[in-house]
């Protein structure tokens, strides 16, 4: 592995892993190296690749290990190989069985999820014994991993090959710290749907504390993925899973930009530079360079080339384009058909256009040592980075970052996620031979002060965000977002809690019990007039309040009418309405606590019949002092993006009056301010103090009255979220058997009732 110089982001690695022994284990499905067999020995050679040179000063530090496959290994080797590269770059090897890599690699990683995340699910191909080979081979990473880590290293899984290992790594270390970044785009919900294994994919990376993408492009189609193929919402990134949360982000990775910029320089790359503008004197010189991959554009290319020369034949003869194919997957039938399209391509144009004395493209189809591509960079006057869909491309930043002149000019396809960056490079949609031919010409002819003004900034963002930089935050980001995920678990209710809980309740001799009801007592259903109280309920709430010197308030959202016909014959207070309406136990007249002017009411309700309309599966339901627009029924992705329009357009039309817009579970409501279950316990029990005071609630109705309780009131929100309450509890089931078992110490006598051992 080569030894880099310290670059400007090398801090932030070291930032992100101070202290202690523990160190960060990478897993990739390659090796930063490769073992390549010299008779009876072998040899190690470096494989070019950012990720290496961004994680270099940690190697340096000894604070690194890599895990990954080094290539088909010869088992009679493999323990010299293995050992070696332990000693000697903190290397280990997973050996996989031919078998193994022939269905997992080349054929579930390049023939079903490379394309298919590239946006050609034409292309993809579905083959139940390559899933499976692919589960396979992701659970011997994910075993490997957790074999060769100390109990304090974290991970960083890499790329589309081991989108698996997270949730596997997770099932096998549920502390660990678990980071993972997609190198490639990540497809839209449309596309990744006719993957027969989309929801395991989506599991799989639900494992990691951080999930990194290139762009928001890319971390937006896996939110919605995660919401519209497994129900899962996010909040700001923020994903809330049973126990723990994970974050989803955005770190556009870098190059080694120093290396590049001084590359030049050097003898030997000036010398190459030399070579290449002799072999095109007088002429200028274009390039494109990508690997063998029909993804990268080079047919369209080709086309919009041949394009350029029919329509602006001044340039005949002025310009030689250097077209460099670097070869990739050649044993895949598609990509050697592709070789054969380009040639075949390159071919028809020099023949058509090209003379004794000129050539208008020149081939290269082979590897490029670094000092040739330094030298190709730095001769020439235009780069053609058209690729049809990628990741980042990391191309486009390399040759900014050897033009220190500042004279070269950038085309770059929109497709490529490095555009989102690289702004004042002429972007092209690469589908239009038209778009790229124009671009060519405006770059041809561009004036020199016009080339700085635009490659001057985009080296200077390439210099302050190289790759160091991109792993450094990365791994910052991943420290916080863990440390986020183990706050999230310590708040659960644990047994100790839970007994804790149920002995002061055994104990007390006045109490006082709030609960809400829709998503705390019982679970949501898609018609709001489902989920009526079973038997075992009305018993539990019936002891519950039989229990001398206890009070029971159902505080709901619900009206007074529903309210009353499912809990009228308990003796509990009822309230309706976020607080709007109670009913005290044994009486049966509603008082109204909150009254207020409803005129408000009509204007919003044709607001929010328009979104019914437009919304299959919604619709509003009327109160006496709220609208509440419910979309439970409606296609968790539209209904979700119409919530948050809703949202906006409410907040607007009610700003500066006496109307508070509230988003809830699968619904938005409209109430008057003074509504709300805060401001009723304030009113009704606030000035009391209660010996034992319980709250439990599932939303974010329920947030203000959790903030409104004094310190020594025990609070419950149910389910996974960030909460203004002392403790999350799993779901509806668990709420229903902690009060069963407070139920069980309601008919004690409090004199003797004591919290159990």
């Amino acid at each position: 592995m080569p030894v880099g110089r310290r670059s400007p982001g090398a801090h932030l690695c070291a930032k992100a892993r101070k202290g202690g022994g523990a160190l960060l284990v990478v897993a990739s499905n390659r090796l930063p190296v490769s073992v390549k067999r010299r008779g009876a020995g072998f040899d190690l050679v470096p494989t070019p690749g950012g990720l290496a040179v961004g994680l270099e000063s940690l190697r340096l530090e000894g604070k690194l290990r890599w895990v990954g496959w080094p290539g088909n290994v010869a088992p009679a080797i493999r323990g010299a190989v293995s050992a070696r590269l332990k000693e000697a770059l903190g290397c280990d090897p997973v050996f996989l069985p031919q078998r193994l890599v022939r269905l997992y690699y080349n054929g579930f990683c390049n023939r079903t999820l490379w394309p298919l995340f590239h946006g050609l699910p034409s292309i993809a191909r579905f083959n139940e014994a390559e899933w499976r080979a692919y589960a396979e081979a992701n659970a011997l990473f994910a075993e490997h991993l957790n074999h060769v880590a100390g109990p304090d290293d974290s991970f960083w899984i890499q790329d589309f090959q081991l989108l698996l290992v997270p949730k596997l790594l997770r099932e096998l270390r549920p502390e660990a710290k678990i980071g993972f970044f997609l190198h490639i785009p990540f497809p839209a919900y449309e596309t990744l749907r006719v993957l027969p294994w989309h929801k395991e994919l989506l599991e799989g990376l639900s494992g990691a504390d951080l999930v990194g993408f290139h762009t928001y492009d890319f971390a937006q189609a896996y939110l919605s993925c995660l919401r519209r193929l497994l129900g899962v919402d996010n909040n700001l990134g923020e994903v809330v899973l049973p126990g723990r949360s994970f974050q989803v982000d955005v770190f556009p990775m870098g190059i080694d930009f120093a290396r590049f910029a001084a590359a030049t320089q050097k003898a030997d790359v000036q010398r190459e530079v030399a070579k290449l503008r002799a072999g095109a004197p007088g002429k200028r010189i274009t390039m494109s360079l990508s690997r063998l991959d029909y993804t990268k554009g080079i047919p369209q290319l080709l086309d919009a080339l041949e394009l350029f020369l029919t329509d602006h034949p001044e340039w005949r003869g002025r310009f030689h384009h250097l077209l460099v194919t670097v070869p990739s997957r050649e044993n895949v039938g598609e990509y050697r058909q592709l070789k054969r399209e380009i040639d075949e391509r390159v071919g028809r144009l020099n023949g058509r256009y090209g003379t004794v004395g000129w050539t208008p493209v020149r081939y290269i189809f082979r590897y490029l040592p670094f000092e040739q591509l330094v030298s190709l960079y730095a001769c020439a006057d235009v780069a053609l980075i058209v690729p049809r869909r990628d990741g980042m491309n990391l191309i486009a930043k390399e040759y900014l970052a050897s033009r220190a002149d500042g004279q070269g000019v950038l085309i770059l396809s929109e497709l490529a996620g490095a555009a989102r960056e690289l702004t004042q490079a002429l972007i092209v949609n690469p589908n239009s031979r038209e778009e790229i031919a124009r671009a060519l010409h405006t770059a041809l002819e561009m004036p020199a002060a016009e080339k700085a003004k635009r490659a001057m900034p985009m080296r200077e963002q390439l210099s302050a965000h190289d790759v160091a930089s991109w792993a450094g935050r990365f791994l910052v980001r991943l420290d916080k977002a863990a440390e986020r995920s183990r706050r999230l678990a310590a708040r659960r209710l644990t047994a100790a809690a839970s007994r804790d809980l149920v002995g002061a309740f055994g104990a007390a001799r006045e109490s006082l019990l709030l609960l809400d009801y829709d998503g705390t007592l019982v679970p949501f259903a898609p018609d709001p007039a489902a989920p009526a109280p079973d038997g075992p309920l009305l018993e539990l709430l019936a002891s519950l309040a039989s229990r001398p010197g206890a009070r029971v308030v159902i505080l709901s959202g619900r009206d007074r009418t529903t309210l009353s016909r499912w809990f009228g014959e308990l003796p509990v207070t009822l309230v309706a309405e976020h607080g709007v309406w109670v009913r005290e136990a044994h009486a049966r007249a509603w008082e109204r606590v909150v009254r207020s002017d409803t005129a408000w009411k009509g204007p919003l309700n044709e607001v929010l019949s328009l979104f019914v309309d437009r919304i299959p599966g919604s619709f509003v339901e009327e109160k006496e002092c709220s609208l509440v627009w419910h979309w439970r029924g409606a296609d968790p992705h539209i209904g979700a993006d119409a919530a948050r329009e809703l949202i906006e357009a409410l907040t607007s039309l009610t700003a500066n009056t006496e109307v508070v817009v509230l988003p809830g579970n699968k619904v938005v409501e409209v109430k008057t301010a003074a509504a709300g279950k805060g401001p009723f316990f304030l009113e009704r029990f606030g000035e009391r103090e209660w010996p034992f005071l319980l709250a439990i609630g599932d939303d974010l109705t329920d947030e203000t009255l959790f903030r409104a309780l004094p310190p020594t009131a025990h609070s419950l929100r149910v389910g996974h979220a960030a909460s203004a309450a002392r403790y999350n509890i799993e779901d509806t089931s668990a709420v229903r058997e902690l009060l069963g078992r407070m139920a069980a110490v309601a008919t004690q006598s409090p004199e003797v009732s004591a919290p159990p051992a």
